[in-house]
């Protein structure tokens, strides 16, 4: 089961627009005490949605309004002391992101799209290093271009288009190597759609509407990876 086209257009669904509840009617079901508590324009809220569709997993949705300052609140801060979203919660136990969506992906690994490189010590090792890479490298620029560009006008603030001219930067250089590996690689991690590319999608889905764009577009085996993992 791949990041289909129903899937796909299930996600953008549910986390394109701006809904107070962000709740459908099969989610609301309390389904093996599964809770997120985020919100859903963040992206690292949409990694966690992701993995759940992806492995056909319900859940309950729980709003944590960043505007007012919930995230920041006594109550939330009993479930992350470092006050950032998503929480994910399977009865007692409290995940913080990123963690949760590798304990998910190793749980559910029989069920759903195998989003674990799990065959060989190798395979793992490489997933876990595009992981990181993902993080440390790619997330940074593509994050400041997505608050930039399409978080601030939500809220009414003037995008910076220095900062984004800076990011853009940066994030060519990051890219000019995916284009080198996605020429020995079908995904980043090896040659099936792991947790890796799914951890891309929050930030590309949100970056294919803005200018920024032509930076994904002109590579051509990053644009494949693009238009294949966003179905």
């Amino acid at each position: 089961m791949r990041y289909t086209n129903r899937l796909s257009m299930d996600y953008r669904r549910l986390v394109s627009k701006l809904m107070p509840s962000w709740k459908r009617e099969a989610e609301v079901k309390k389904i093996e005490g599964y809770k997120v508590h985020g919100h859903p324009f963040s992206t690292n809220t949409r990694r966690v949605l992701a993995v759940l569709l992806e492995k056909g997993l319900l859940y309950e949705p729980i709003t944590v309004d960043l505007k007012s300052g919930e995230h920041k609140s006594e109550s939330f801060l009993s479930l992350n002391p470092f006050g950032q979203v998503p929480v994910f919660e399977d009865e007692n136990v409290k995940l913080l992101e990123p963690s949760h969506n590798t304990s998910i992906a190793y749980l559910h690994s029989a069920r759903g799209t195998q989003l674990l490189s799990l065959e060989s010590e190798e395979t793992l090792a490489t997933l876990t290093m595009w992981m990181e890479i993902e993080a440390h490298q790619f997330d940074p620029f593509a994050s400041r271009l997505t608050w930039e560009q399409v978080i601030k006008p939500l809220d009414g603030l003037e995008t910076d288009h220095t900062v984004v001219e800076e990011n853009e930067a940066g994030l060519e250089q990051v890219l000019n190597v995916y284009e080198k590996r996605l020429g020995e690689s079908r995904f980043l991690a090896c040659n099936t759609f792991t947790l890796v590319d799914l951890h891309h999608l929050p930030n590309i889905q949100y970056l294919l509407e803005t200018p920024t764009k032509g930076l994904l577009e002109n590579r051509p085996r990053v644009r494949m990876w693009v238009d294949e993992i966003t179905g």
